[in-house]
């Protein structure tokens, strides 16, 4: 995999602990929308699939949604619900 192929996704807490992994280089998945990408993530697992579906991520430092489009070489942040205020 190259960078023009991939993104950066960082995993925050619970999610983390869900994918056993902090930090990893993923493939864009066809279509290249968020929503796109989680069904792809999530398919690993019923564990981090019910992450996923309560999660909120950033693109770039940027709130992202399903629809919203990725892009080669970009951040995506899974962050999950956190306890405390």
């Amino acid at each position: 995999m190259n960078e023009t192929e991939t993104l950066d996704v960082r995993w925050f807490a619970g999610a983390a602990a869900a994918a056993g992994r902090e930090e990893e280089r993923v493939p864009l998945p066809d279509g290249g929308t968020l929503g796109d990408l989680v069904r792809v993530l999530g398919a690993r697992g019923p564990a981090l699939a019910r992450v996923l579906a309560a999660s909120s991520f950033l693109v770039d430092g940027v709130a992202a949604r399903a629809e919203d489009a990725l892009a080669p070489g970009t951040t995506l942040d899974v962050l999950p619900p956190f306890a405390g205020g």
